[in-house]
């Protein structure tokens, strides 16, 4: 009697899980009334099993439905975005100032004195048409000036020269700025995939939950019946507290992911995903943003490093432009209240300057010296970027391989691992195990399913890596 009743228990162990993923069975024949149980039976069905854990994780404050959801907040919110344009706002204003050396200037002030302490003094003065004399206070008591200055710069080869460096550096930071929205896109992508894997990871941890729950009922019933012993019912303890252990840490990495997801995206409280948000169609959506440029050259943070350096080698050329003599031009109109009789009230002249500095105690050479050591840096900083880029781009490449690779590993050491669990309850329910095997099995499954979750996440995103290593996007 214990043997048939361990068989019945086990085998309803055994057919629930099957029994749920198959459909629906025709209704069957009116069932005649049960008998009464007997002495020492064992329930035939796994019993419901309820704990605080089984419940789903609460979702967050705020959703994402669509990409272009993210990009929005992207657009709005993203300190990274905000920090690479105003570069360029800043390069722009720069650009700005190197054109208004080239250009004329015009200075104007005006000035009042009124004189304290002064002496009577005489100066010369027309009287009845004749000259002559007149007393005036010296220096006089009260005047009041104006000046207009107006200057240009004739000749000024380094000003000239710096204008096309500031449309340089200019371009430089817009083509930073590109790589900024590259790097943010990435960046957005892989947290959303983050928390569909961080979701698909926990529902997988809470189902192995419920059922290592309803293999403890079911052994904790064989004990009473007498089909099972206590060592069943440890080990089922054992598996339970181990399914909860795994429960606990993918919950937080759940709650990890969406806070990663909203600092993607510029917030400070978690972010979640909707399943309107086709993972499938993720790298669709993400190539809507950006586009393929094909080479590692046409990449934006090397191209941005590539106008840096010829930026450098422009600065080398305007330090050898200062050695080069200035023309400027001014012009001067001025006029007071003071009445000296001697000059007009009003003036106006022009004049020419000619600027040469012959000797400045060799700033100049020093200054040679540090472009060209930084001209030769950034030569280097190029170059290396340009090997980080490549490999970047062979290993994302590679990278897609070896995720299609290892899903298909998961995916067969999963069929595997199912297939040991069937076996496994299989034999347990004619006599041929022990729980110990058992749990064992259907911990192998557990671990099974979520990696081939993570390794078909981890494929998503080797995808999307591939696709953005050589991208430039715009938003």
């Amino acid at each position: 009697m214990k043997r048939a009743a361990l068989v019945v228990v086990t085998l309803a162990s055994v057919t629930k899980a099957a029994l749920a993923q198959q459909p629906a069975p025709a209704p069957l024949p009116q069932p005649q009334p049960a008998q009464a149980p007997q002495p020492g039976a064992v329930p035939q069905t796994a019993p419901p099993v309820s704990d605080p854990m089984l419940e789903s994780p609460k979702a967050a404050a705020r959703n994402l439905r669509t990409w272009e959801d993210a990009m929005a907040l992207v657009r709005a919110r993203s300190t990274d975005l905000r920090i690479a344009v105003d570069d360029v706002v800043r390069a722009e204003g720069q650009s700005r100032v190197a054109l208004a050396a080239a250009l004329p200037s015009i200075n104007g002030n005006v000035n009042g004195t009124y004189n304290i302490l002064t002496k009577t003094g005489s100066q010369v003065c027309q009287v009845n048409g004749q000259p002559s004399l007149c007393p005036i206070d010296l220096p006089i008591r009260q005047s009041l000036d104006a000046n207009v200055q107006l200057s240009q710069p004739v000749v000024n080869l380094r000003v000239w020269y710096n204008i096309g460096t500031a449309n340089r550096v200019a371009d430089a930071s817009r083509l930073t700025l590109a790589d900024a929205k590259r790097t943010i896109t990435l960046n957005v992508a892989n947290s959303i995939v983050g928390v569909f894997t961080a979701e698909r990871v926990t529902e997988l941890n809470r189902i192995g939950l419920r059922n290592a729950l309803e293999r403890l009922e079911l052994s904790r019933r064989r004990q009473t019946f007498g089909s099972g012993n206590g060592l069943d019912v440890i080990r089922a303890q054992q598996d339970v507290e181990s399914a909860r252990a795994s429960l606990v840490t993918s919950d937080e990495s759940l709650r990890q992911s969406r806070e990663a997801l909203g600092l993607a995206l510029g917030l400070t409280e978690a972010v979640g995903v909707t399943h309107d948000l086709d993972l499938d169609g993720l790298q669709k959506s993400a190539m809507s943003t950006c586009k393929n440029v094909g080479t590692v050259e046409d990449r934006a943070d090397v191209a941005a490093l590539s106008a840096r350096a010829k930026i450098a080698e422009r600065a080398h050329t305007e330090v050898k432009l200062q050695f080069v003599p200035t023309v400027t031009v001014t012009s001067s109109l001025a006029t007071t209240s003071r009445d000296t009789g001697a000059a007009p009230s009003t003036t106006w002249n022009i004049q020419g300057l000619l600027n040469w500095n012959i000797w400045d105690g060799g700033a100049r050479y020093g200054t040679l010296r540090d472009t060209d050591a930084q001209r030769d840096q950034a030569d280097m900083r190029l170059e290396a970027q340009k090997r980080k880029a490549s490999l970047e781009v062979t290993q994302a490449q590679r990278g897609v391989v070896v995720a299609e690779q290892a899903r298909t590993v998961a995916e067969s050491a999963r069929n595997l691992a199912s297939d040991v669990d069937r076996l496994t309850r299989v034999a347990f329910a004619e006599g041929r195990g022990t729980s110990l095997e058992l749990i064992t099995a259907a911990t192998a499954l557990r671990q099974a399913e979520v990696q081939l979750a993570l390794r078909e996440f981890e494929l998503v995103r080797a995808r999307l890596t591939a696709t953005l290593a050589t991208a430039v996007c715009s938003f």
